[in-house]
Parts: structure tokens; C-alpha cells; sequence
């Protein structure tokens, strides 16, 4: 690349000076082309245009000007109502739309009133102008003769004649000097007056904020916090999109407030009844949440929409900005170490209703199911209500955890059974565990009526793992899945069926419940059905039903992650708002630590359980041949001691056993016991025949 020198002389340096700089120039460089004048311009006026001071005049420039035109509006209508039987009728219609007649019999009877007081008010006009002159006239003539009367005083006193019409120029002189004043005065008047009046008009205007949201000042148009008054309640209503709506808040005016009931506080927030005018339905309400939210400058999350007892009705609960976002207290099994539960009679602390009072659940004979989207706080929901009820002595606890991250690893020594893990042989194990709990619901349907049993909670978390397992037994029979041979899904329905009488009860805990995995008759099967944030209405009408759903229930439109551990019930164990179908409820948090310290409070009241990790299936036994076993050489034994050898030998398969047991297997295999010294005896030689004649003909029928 060539490049060209060129040498320049400094303006100080002589002509003939050597003291030269020396530039380079590489004329092969790129040069930048310029820039169009055209497109500069158009830059500058872009750049003019978006720039947020040019954006904040121009709404400063809109929102004054509306002001100035709403305002002469304001005052042009009050001047019409207060002319005018307007108002009356407004207020007449509006006590028609509520269905209040003697309210509009009332304001119609007040209309009556005004318009016969108008009527006499114009009558009087007819004759005014005649009285009025005759007034003047006469008002006239007495204030000259008071004046001519107080000359004459003057005159008397000052003995100056002259001085008897010195009261009546002054008087003159008085009115000319007014005159004068209004003349100098009246043209500025004139001129100023225009911009008084629209400097009112703004006034007004300003104080009602008429003008559009987007060109209010941002401290007034984002609203945040603002308290709920009737007419913002009202307003947010009209604005809703709702065209039967608007046009009866529209007809009714400022009466559109007779639609409300009490403003009352509840919790961290307020709640108010709307009763809706005719024409309009719940649902039209109900699905239009989000925008009544930001109408009431709210976020969605932070209003609730339920269906009260009463038609036509739809209850709003208001939250007070950014108080849904804070966290609520520790729970009581938590900072109370005396407490104790009671699973017949008592509930469990489960957390803060919207209204923040104490939510607590009844767990008596109830199926539990709690669904939701992962992360959300299910396990600990769960997990808390299964800490407090371990603080009952007499409940029994089996339980799987299909997650095995040791979220439950604190029931150890507690729970009767505990699996953990995720893979298809911890399924099959916890499918094991609840089939033998279905055993023990049978035992006890047999036993005699009036027997009670103690509590059995079988609690299985992410049981969505159980339901999808694809692992078959030995028979070909699926553990997952909800066919009529699935063996998870078919011992689950029979606790449901039949567990409550004898308190079995199913505890579940799922993931982002579907038909697959969680199949149509085990939701069903719950007494107590909540949800934590889900996805979508059909996952919510899934995890709660329709009936809640319909009702106003939405754990679809709580916000996963910001509303962790908030969850939606719907159970007749919980204190629900009467003609609600569901209640909110955000629950306390306890942490691992917390929930083990529990647990150990909990064992402390026990005399101790060998907690098993995996199910122990029973060795297969002979009876007769342990029986002989246990008797040895001698040549006979009590039957009472034969049945304490027994339990030595296997307590597993003789355990229970009792004397009707034991004499079943020997009438059976022709060692009846007999009676010795007037105790029941079992006789060796009897038995040692039985077992030779059985094995002979087991031989025999082999060959």
C-alpha cells in the first residue's frame, strides 16, 4: 500500500525554515460516506418525537385540556340536575335495577315534591315584575324622604337652609362616584373574565381527574395502594367490557353504587357483594378477573371472584397492594412444643385464610388429595398436616415417597413403613404397601361391630410415579396405569371405597394432575381435594372438580413460584365462607429442621416403631410340621404353651394366632387335642401320624 508524505511549515516557523511536520496520508483507507441531510432530519424529528420529555408534554398538554372540557362538562350536568328533575329519576331507576320498589317509591315521591316547588316557583315569576317595580317605587320614595328629613335636622342644628339637600347630593354624588368605578373597571372584567371561567372549569376538572389514564401524572395513573371506595368499585364495573353492564351503570349515574353491598375490611383487604342489574350473568364477571384487577388498579392475583348464596350476586375480595407478597407467620406446631392432636375431634394448623384467620383442617375420616404444578410447595402442604397428626399417639403411618430426596426421611421411627425412592421397585413396594393396608381394612370390616381401630394414614407422595409405572408382576398385571387390573389404581380404589368406616385412609400427593396420571375415580375418591398454582381451568376442574371450579375456585390463575405454598381446598373439613365452594389458603412453611424437631416430639410419645424400609414378604410355613417341631420328645404339651412356641418360632405367621386357630389345623390333619388333668393337651404321637399319613399320601399322589 503506498503511501503519499506531505510536509507542512508551523504559521511561528521562518519561511526558510527545515522545521517541518510530517503527515501521513494512506489514501487506500475506507472513508465513511456522509449521512443525507434528509435522513439526519428525520432522526432528529424521530428522536423529537419519542423523547420522554416531548411524550410528557404532550400528555401535560392533553391531560389540561381535558381537564378544562370534562370540567365545563362536571358543571354544565350538575347545573342541569340541580334545574332539573334528572337526578330523581337517575336515582328511581337505579332503585328499580336493585328490585328495591319502596326506595323508588320514595325518590319518586321526592320528584313530585320538586316538580310542584318548580311549578310554584314559575307561577311567582308571572307577577314578580309589577311587585318588583312597585318595590322600587316605594323603596325610592321613602329613601328620599329619609334623606330630605335628615337635611332638614342638619339645617335646624346648623341654622344653614342650604344643608337641607347636603344628605340628598351626597347621596347623588355617591352613586356617580360607583358608576365611575364599574366604567373603569368593566372593560378588564370583560377581558378576563373568559379565562376565570376556564381556569374554574380546570379547577373542577382537575380535582375529578377528568382525563384518560395514560395522560395522568405517574404518581395518579399507576394508582397503586389506592383505597376502594364505592365509585372505584363502580367504575371498574362499567369498564369491564360488558355492554349490558355499562349501559345499566350508565342509565343509573352515580347511583350505580346501589349495586354494592357494605365495603367491609377482611383480612388484608376488603370484600364487597355486587348485585348484578338484570341481563348480566356471574360468569361474564367471572371471566373478565384480570381486567376488573387492573381496573381496580390491582394485579390479577390480588382479587378474588366467588359466588355468594344470593342470585345474581358475584363477592369480590380486594387485597391491599403488595399484601399477598408477604409471607405469614411460623406455624403453631412450630413455636407452641406443648401441642398435641387429637384426630377425632381436633384440625390441623394448616395456615391463613385471605382474611388472615387461622385456616385449620379436620383429617377424620377424610381422603386427602393434593395436586399441583412441581416446586410449588405440595410435599410441605402435605407433609405438615401429616406432622401435626403424628402428635396423636394412636395414628399409624405408612408411607411412600416416590420422590426420595428425603423429604420425609424425619418419619423414621415413626412410621410404621417408609419407602423411598423413584425407580419401578420402589413403586412396586409402595404398591405392596397399600395392598396390605387393604388387607387390614378387610380384618377389620370382619371383625365384630362395635370394634374401634386406630388410625391408619397410607400417604404415598408424587404418586403420579405409581400410576405411570409401566413394570408388570408375575401374572402379567401392570402396577401403573388405571385399568380394572392395575394394581396400585385397584388398591387405592378399595381403600377409598371401604377405608373410611375403619379408618384407613389414602393420602395423595401429585404432580400436574391428567387423566393419565391421575385417573377419574381416585380424584373422586378424595373427601378433601386442594391444589396448589396449576396450568390450565382443565387441570384445575381435575384437581378440585367442577362443582369448585364453578363456584369461582381458580388454582390456574395463581402464580407459580410467587405464590408458593398458596393453595385452593374445597372440603367439608374446612371452614368455608357460607355459599362459597372452596377457600383460599396460604400454609405455613416448616422447613427440615422445624418438621424433625416435630417428629422427634412426636416418637417421644410413643413407646418406639422399627420402621420398615421395604415390604417383608412372608416365608412360606407348614403348620403341622412346626407344631411337631415346637413340641419336641415330649409326649404331650398344653395347648397354651404349644401356641407361645409357635409365636417364638415365627411370630410373623403365628403371631396372632389363638386356640381356634391351632385346633383348625389339627381337626384338619386328624390330631384332634384332648383334654388331660383338665387342661387341653396336643399329643406328639398324634401329630408325628398325621404328618406320616400326609406325606404318604403326598407320595402317593405323586406317583
Amino acid at each position: 500500500m503506498s503511501e503519499n508524505v506531505v510536509r507542512l511549515h508551523k504559521a511561528s516557523d521562518p519561511p526558510d525554515s527545515t522545521a517541518v511536520t510530517t503527515l501521513t496520508v494512506v489514501p487506500d483507507a475506507p472513508t465513511a460516506r456522509p449521512v443525507p441531510l434528509w435522513v439526519r432530519s428525520g432522526r432528529a424529528v424521530k428522536h423529537a418525537v419519542t423523547h420522554e420529555r416531548t411524550r410528557s408534554a404532550g400528555r401535560a398538554v392533553v391531560r389540561h385540556g381535558l381537564y378544562t372540557f370534562n370540567g365545563g362538562r362536571i358543571v354544565a350536568r350538575r347545573a342541569w340536575d340541580g334545574r332539573t328533575g334528572a337526578r330523581y329519576e337517575r336515582m328511581i331507576r337505579a332503585a328499580e335495577a336493585a328490585g328495591n320498589l319502596e326506595a323508588a317509591e320514595e325518590w319518586e315521591e321526592r320528584l313530585s315534591r320538586f316538580r310542584a316547588a318548580r311549578h310554584h316557583r314559575r307561577m311567582d315569576l308571572l307577577h314578580s315584575p309589577i311587585d318588583a317595580a312597585k318595590g322600587v317605587a316605594v323603596g325610592a320614595g321613602m329613601s328620599v324622604g329619609v334623606l330630605v328629613a335628615l337635611g332638614v335636622v342638619l339645617a335646624i342644628s346648623t341654622e344653614d337652609v342650604g344643608h337641607v339637600i347636603t344628605p340628598l347630593s351626597a347621596t347623588i354624588d355617591f352613586i356617580a362616584l360607583l358608576i365611575r368605578i364599574v366604567q373603569i373597571v368593566w372593560g378588564p372584567a370583560v377581558t378576563i373574565s373568559p379565562f376565570l371561567a376556564l381556569l374554574a372549569l380546570w379547577s373542577v376538572g382537575r380535582r375529578q381527574q377528568a382525563a384518560p389514564q395514560w395522560a395522568l401524572p405517574a404518581n395518579v395513573r399507576s394508582g397503586e395502594g389506592e383505597p376502594i371506595t364505592p365509585s372505584i368499585v363502580v367504575k371498574a364495573l362499567r369498564d369491564l367490557g360488558v355492554p349490558a353492564l355499562a349501559r345499566a351503570i350508565k342509565e343509573m349515574g352515580d347511583a350505580g353504587a346501589s349495586m354494592l353491598g357494605p365495603i367491609t375490611i377482611a383480612g388484608c383487604g376488603v370484600e364487597v357483594d355486587v348485585t348484578l342489574p338484570s341481563g348480566v350473568s356471574t360468569n361474564e364477571v367471572q371471566g373478565k378477573r384480570r381486567k376488573l384487577a387492573e381496573n381496580l388498579t390491582r394485579h390479577e392475583h390480588e382479587v378474588f371472584i366467588t359466588i355468594p348464596q344470593a342470585a345474581r350476586t358475584v363477592r369480590l375480595w380486594i387485597a391491599d397492594s403488595g399484601a399477598l407478597d408477604e409471607p405469614i407467620g411460623p406455624s403453631p406446631l412450630v413455636t407452641d412444643e406443648t401441642m398435641t392432636a387429637d384426630y377425632t375431634k381436633g384440625k390441623a394448623p394448616w395456615g391463613q385464610d385471605l382474611r388472615g384467620d387461622a385456616a385449620a383442617l379436620s383429617l377424620y375420616q377424610r381422603h386427602l388429595l393434593i395436586t399441583g404444578l412441581s416446586n410449588q410447595g405440595k410435599t410441605v402442604a402435605l407433609r405438615s398436616l401429616a406432622l401435626w397428626l403424628s402428635l396423636d399417639k394412636s395414628v399409624q403411618f405408612l408411607m411412600g415417597d416416590l420422590k426420595g430426596v428425603g423429604d420425609w426421611a424425619m418419619f423414621d421411627g415413626l412410621a410404621t413403613t417408609l419407602i423411598q425412592g423413584p425407580t419401578d421397585e420402589h413403586v412396586i413396594q409402595v404398591t405392596e404397601m397399600v395392598e396390605s393396608a387393604v388387607d387390614e381394612m378387610n380384618r377389620r370390616i370382619q371383625a365384630p361391630p362395635g370394634t374401634t381401630f386406630p388410625p391408619l394414614i397410607v400417604l404415598v407422595d408424587e404418586a403420579q410415579v405409581a400410576f405411570m409405572c409401566p413394570a408388570k408382576d408375575e401374572d402379567k398385571r401392570p402396577y401403573g396405569g388405571s385399568k380394572a387390573n392395575s394394581r396400585y389404581f385397584m388398591a387405592v380404589r378399595k381403600i377409598h371405597n371401604q377405608g373410611r368406616a375403619v379408618n384407613v385412609l389414602m393420602w395423595q400427593g401429585t404432580q400436574d394432575p391428567t387423566n393419565e396420571n391421575l385417573p377419574k375415580l381416585v380424584r373422586e375418591g378424595a373427601h378433601t381435594r386442594a391444589s396448589l398454582a396449576l396450568g390450565t381451568e382443565s387441570q384445575a376442574r381435575m384437581a378440585l372438580g367442577d362443582k369448585a371450579v364453578d363456584g369461582g375456585a381458580a388454582p390456574n390463575l395463581l402464580r407459580p413460584g410467587l405464590d408458593r405454598g398458596t393453595l385452593v381446598v374445597a372440603s367439608d373439613g374446612i371452614t368455608i365462607p357460607a355459599g362459597q365452594s372452596s377457600i383460599t389458603v396460604r400454609t405455613h412453611y416448616i422447613d427440615d429442621d422445624a418438621a424433625t424437631a416435630i417428629t422427634d416430639r412426636a416418637k417421644a410419645l410413643r413407646d418406639g416403631v422399627t420402621t420398615l424400609h421395604a415390604i417383608e414378604h412372608k416365608e412360606e410355613h407348614d403348620p403341622l410340621a412346626d407344631i411337631a417341631a415346637v413340641i419336641g420328645d415330649a409326649p404331650r404339651v398344653r395347648t397354651k404353651d404349644v401356641l407361645a412356641r409357635l409365636a417364638t418360632r415365627n411370630a410373623g405367621a403365628y403371631g396372632e394366632w389363638s386356640f381356634i386357630d391351632l385346633k383348625r389345623v389339627l381337626d384338619d390333619a386328624g390330631a384332634e387335642p384332648y383334654k388331660s388333668d383338665g387342661v387341653m393337651v396336643v399329643s406328639r404321637d398324634r401329630v408325628a401320624r398325621a404328618l406320616a399319613n400326609r406325606d404318604t399320601k403326598g407320595s402317593a399322589s405323586a406317583e
